[in-house]
């Protein structure tokens, strides 16, 4: 987005983000507490780790919508 985001744009977005944190807090304690059986199925955790890390990258590209460009 550009500068001239909304108030209510930028509720949501950060609404969205919270939530976001919150699945990917979720996802964390999942996939330790799968490590820590030793019984943990390497596909299951594979998945999970792969969901994990496209909720941070939706995080990023949040935070980049809501924190404007710095020019140096």
């Amino acid at each position: 987005m550009h500068s001239s985001m909304d108030t209510l744009q930028e509720v949501q977005l950060r609404s969205k983000l919270q939530h976001l944190y919150q699945q990917h807090r979720d996802l964390d304690a999942a996939i330790d507490a799968l490590g820590d059986t030793g019984k943990a199925d390497p596909l299951q955790l594979q998945r999970l780790k792969k969901l994990k890390l496209s909720l941070k990258d939706q995080i990023a590209q949040i935070e980049n919508m809501l924190i404007p460009d710095i020019i140096a």
